[in-house]
């Protein structure tokens, strides 16, 4: 901070007038007195002497760096033998240091760490033949191309994994683009294009449009916001049917499309059904509707079956009735046990909507539900009539059985209820019913819902 001569002249003042204060008060430095109390004491301090250089004995007998058999006799002597340290340093004339160094040394990498140049008997390499210089050139060529063809794997595999809708067929060229561009900060433009067999303007083709602006990004927005708002159940067509009645006109190959850009498919897995079927427990009754599920009107031809819905909480079962009119469910009821309880309660719901002119005949399958006393009895005294499907025979309760397939593959598969208990599960079930009755649309009811349906028609409030 202060220059030689500048501390020269505050001494000088200070050996004057022997006054500290005075010289700060004089020179305008330093800024404190501590400072030049240190000036005092660096000047008044004894010069330091410099330390005699330790001879080092470097001869035949006494090498300034031992052979590594006269490192290990030494350890040895130290630490297995159990010599005193300084003993052995002050009779071989290297230092404890020096001792200690050469342990720390074999413990972290053993005998090869106290190794001297002059303990290799390999000596100095040789410079190797030309051939032998291009050979590993080569390897190192060939060594590069395997690690491209790994990481070019590599990136396919993310690719197909962000996008469901690319086929494991050959790579268009924007997978491939996408590819280059993951890969392209560790190796050449020409050599990704050469592996890729993808020529150059191709690349530069497909960076062009995925620079370009999405004419589709609104549209995008729109199709995902309905697919979500109605539980991620529609397919292209009946989102495509939502976006027309929102008064966006758009072709259902772009919806398509656009639904298969953004990932959002319906999922479809079937398992198989409950079965109540117990055996002939009372007389049989014809099959009246003989599947024939068309109904001129509401109240007029009913379907009813039982599901069961497995979760990790336990069993749950749904008996609903079905109206062949517009797929409406007039009414249904959810339990943890298939008894009579489940279905004469659903039942005498079903019944209680009905005015007293109406009688819609019942249809069932052969379920032991529908045989015993309890529904026999309901149903002679509400004046209804019974009618069942044939043995064994699904496809005679088709429609009530596709209304299962849609309900389990819309709200139950594809989904994890591990953390779900069987009351949740029961609200969740009564909620997606709810949904189905007023908010679900129908192709066949001109995109509209049941409940929609039945309000355009005025018999429904």
């Amino acid at each position: 901070m202060y220059s030689k001569e500048q501390r020269e002249k505050a001494l000088a003042l200070y050996d004057k007038c022997h006054s500290v204060t005075k010289v700060i008060q004089l020179l305008g430095y330093p800024e404190s007195r501590q400072g030049l109390y240190l000036w005092l004491r660096q000047r008044n301090a004894a010069p330091k002497k410099k330390a005699e250089r330790r001879k080092v004995n470097n001869s035949p007998d006494h090498p300034l760096h031992p052979s590594l058999e006269t490192k290990l006799d030494i350890l040895r002597r130290c630490f297995i033998e159990g010599e005193n340290v300084q003993l052995v340093s002050e009779e071989t004339g290297y230092s404890r240091a020096s001792i200690y160094t050469w342990r720390r040394k074999i413990q972290s990498g053993g005998p090869a760490r106290l190794m001297n140049s002059k303990d290799d008997p390999r000596g100095i390499l040789n410079m190797g033949i030309p051939s032998s210089t291009n050979e590993i050139d080569s390897l190192k060529q060939q060594m590069l191309e395997m690690q491209l063809e790994i990481d070019i794997l590599k990136e396919t595999i993310n690719v197909l994994k962000k996008d469901p809708g690319v086929s494991k067929a050959p790579l268009k060229n924007k997978e491939k683009a996408a590819i280059v561009d993951a890969l392209k900060d560790r190796y050449t433009l020409p050599m990704l294009l050469r592996k890729l067999e993808m020529s150059k303007s191709s690349y530069y083709y497909q960076e062009t449009r995925l620079n370009r602006i999405d004419k589709y990004q609104g549209l995008r927005e729109e199709i995902s916001a309905v697919y979500y708002d109605n539980r991620a159940c529609y397919g292209y067509r009946r989102i495509h049917a939502i976006l027309k009645k929102n008064g966006i006109t758009v072709s259902e190959k772009i919806v398509r499309q656009l639904m298969r850009e953004e990932g959002l498919f319906p999922r479809i897995k079937q398992k198989k059904k409950y079965s109540s079927y117990k055996g002939e427990v009372s007389p049989e009754v014809p099959n009246l509707v003989q599947r024939d599920f068309h109904a001129e009107c509401p109240n007029q031809k009913w379907l009813t079956d039982i599901t069961e819905f497995a979760i990790p909480a336990g069993k749950v079962y749904l008996s609903p009735i079905v109206d062949c009119f517009d797929g409406m469910l007039p009414a249904w009821a959810i339990g943890t046990t298939p008894n009579a309880a489940l279905t004469n309660g659903m039942l005498d719901k079903a019944i209680a909507t009905l005015s007293k002119e109406e009688h819609p005949l019942i249809h069932s399958d052969r379920g032991c539900h529908y045989r015993w006393p309890g529904w026999i009895e309901r149903m002679n005294r509400a004046g209804l009539e019974r009618s069942m499907s044939k043995k064994g025979c699904s496809p005679d309760n088709s429609a009530c059985e596709g209304l299962f397939g849609r309900l389990k593959n819309e709200m139950f598969y594809g989904r994890k209820w591990e953390d779900v208990t069987l009351s949740e599960f029961i609200g969740i079930l009564n909620d997606y019913l709810i949904w189905y009755n007023e908010k679900r649309i129908k192709v066949s009811l001109g995109n509209m819902s049941p409940m929609e349906y039945r309000r355009s028609l005025g018999i429904a409030a």
